[in-house]
C-alpha cells in the first residue's frame, strides 16, 4: 500500500463504531496512520458525514469526541474543499457517474498526492484515475493468508 492513502468516510465510521466484521482492517489502518507508517488525507466530507448520526441522536458527547478525534488524529490531513477540488471532482463525476460526495473524496486524495482511496463502495472501483482498494478485499486477504 501506498505511503498517502486517502481514506473514505466509511471507513473512519466503520473504525469509530467499531464494526464486528472491519474493525480488525481499521484498526491496522489507523494504527499505521498513527506511528506515521502511512499518512493519511481526507476531505472535510468526513467530518461532515461522521457527524450526521450523533446530531440526529442529540449526542453532543460523541459529536466533540469524533470531531476532536478527527482534527487531532497524527498523521491524518483533512482538506477543504477547494476549486481545485471541485474541478477534479467535476471530472471524475462525468468520467466514472460516481456520487458528488464520493468524487469529493477522491479528487481530494488524487489531488493530495495518494496512490491509493480506501473505501469499501464496490462501486468505486470503475474509477482507474487512483487505485480503489476495498476493506472487503482487504478481509479476503487475511482470510487467505
Amino acid at each position: 500500500m501506498d505511503k498517502i492513502i486517502g481514506i473514505d468516510t466509511m471507513v473512519f465510521i466503520y473504525h469509530i463504531e467499531e464494526h464486528p466484521v472491519y474493525s480488525q482492517i481499521t484498526e491496522g489502518i489507523f494504527d499505521a496512520v498513527e506511528k506515521g507508517r502511512r499518512t493519511a488525507v481526507t476531505s472535510v466530507i468526513t467530518l461532515l458525514e461522521i457527524l450526521v448520526k450523533p446530531k440526529i441522536e442529540n449526542n453532543h458527547g460523541a459529536v466533540k469526541d469524533y470531531r476532536d478525534t478527527l482534527l487531532t488524529f497524527p498523521n491524518l490531513k483533512i482538506f477543504d474543499v477547494d476549486l481545485r477540488v471541485s474541478e477534479k471532482a467535476s471530472d471524475l463525476r462525468a468520467k466514472y457517474s460516481i456520487r458528488t460526495p464520493d468524487a469529493i473524496q477522491i479528487a481530494t486524495a488524487i489531488l493530495a498526492g495518494a496512490g491509493t482511496f480506501l473505501t469499501n463502495d464496490e462501486s468505486l472501483k470503475r474509477v482507474k484515475d487512483i487505485k480503489v482498494y476495498l476493506l472487503e478485499d482487504m478481509l479476503r486477504q487475511q482470510k487467505g493468508s
